[in-house]
């Protein structure tokens, strides 16, 4: 529960930026008129809050454990603990910004834990799973039961994917009506159909953290050597196999030939699906994207504006409809 929390939490956060935290989680002692909390305190209160469920998973003093009830692992409490320390990665490389040696560092400590743990392959990954009841399907499935073509792949990453000929875009992306990859495409069958599951915490995220964070610090060598990793952990998750042609083309780097802008692109490419994507952008400006020229805001928003709910029903809410303010690991 610990580690879903700090998950979630995550995601609100860097959506938010300051959000409702220490008194709006309070139990049964929760505030409806929470304060919000500073984002620095939130992300220091992720880690902590991972931490205790390590701590937690860890303990031989347990007297009730999960089992079947636990819908992800089975109540396997270690893949519960390496996905924890994914995850204390994952926010220490968030302040790349703020400070980009000293989160490097934190974040390789945290996934040198994972590893040492037993996360080395795709088969500890942590997915939301979903069922075939209406009211279990997975959530692009149902979507597009009612929407069907109110959103579709981005050209961005299906012109990328096709650029470089890579053996996921099938698996992504549906063809248009003209038989084509385009962004008049639907999601595809593997993370599209009515029981697929989404990634939340990944091998393949893992290596990609540990190859920006090499990078920062200036070890090309090692950053070379887990980008290369990332993308053929990701390959063989989405399809079944490894493919020596794409490997020898985009995962083959050396220390003279990585840089910042193919690690990121390929992390962006392998998180299809997940709002890491959005995260990474923000902090380092990859892959390039143009603002919609029509659009109501002139660039492209770096936030989400304060939740109606909250307008309307906290009156402790601090609003903030500017969506081109950065939140405080963005600036």
């Amino acid at each position: 529960a610990r580690v879903l929390k700090a998950m979630n939490l995550g995601l609100v956060t860097d959506m938010w930026g300051d959000v409702p935290n220490k008194e709006a989680l309070a139990g049964l002692n929760a505030s409806y008129n929470a304060s919000f909390d500073s984002q620095e305190s939130v992300i220091a209160d992720i880690q902590k809050t991972l931490d205790d469920a390590i701590a937690d998973l860890k303990s031989t003093d347990n007297i009730i454990t999960p089992g079947g009830d636990d819908y992800i692992f089975g109540g396997d409490a270690s893949k519960w603990i390496m996905n924890a320390y994914v995850l204390k990665a994952r926010y220490a490389n968030r302040l790349s910004k703020r400070d980009a040696s000293g989160s490097a560092t934190a974040a390789l400590s945290a996934l040198n834990e994972a590893y040492n743990a037993g996360y080395t392959s795709n088969d500890n990954n942590m997915n939301a799973l979903f069922g075939q009841n209406a009211n279990e399907y997975n959530q692009w499935f149902a979507f597009n039961q009612d929407r069907a073509g109110y959103v579709t792949m981005g050209a961005t990453l299906v012109n990328l994917m096709g650029s470089i000929n890579d053996p996921r875009l099938s698996f992504y992306a549906s063809k248009d009506a003209m038989g084509n990859y385009s962004d008049e495409a639907g999601i595809g069958a593997f993370y599209g159909s009515a029981n697929s599951s989404l990634p939340m915490v990944t091998f393949a995220e893992a290596k990609f953290i540990e190859a920006e964070a090499h990078m920062r610090l200036g070890h090309k060598d090692e950053a070379a050597a887990a980008h290369n990793a990332a993308i053929v952990a990701n390959v063989v998750a989405v399809t079944g196999a490894n493919d020596a042609a794409y490997e020898a083309a985009q995962a083959s780097e050396t220390e003279t030939t990585i840089t910042m802008a193919k690690i990121m692109t390929h992390k962006y490419i392998a998180m299809f699906t997940q709002p890491e994507v959005y995260s990474d952008w923000r902090r380092t400006n990859i892959p390039a994207l143009t603002p919609n020229s029509g659009g109501v805001v002139s660039e492209i928003p770096r936030r989400l504006p304060t939740a109606q709910q909250e307008r309307l029903y906290n009156t402790k809410a601090v609003v903030n409809s500017n969506l081109l303010d950065p939140v405080w690991w963005d600036k």
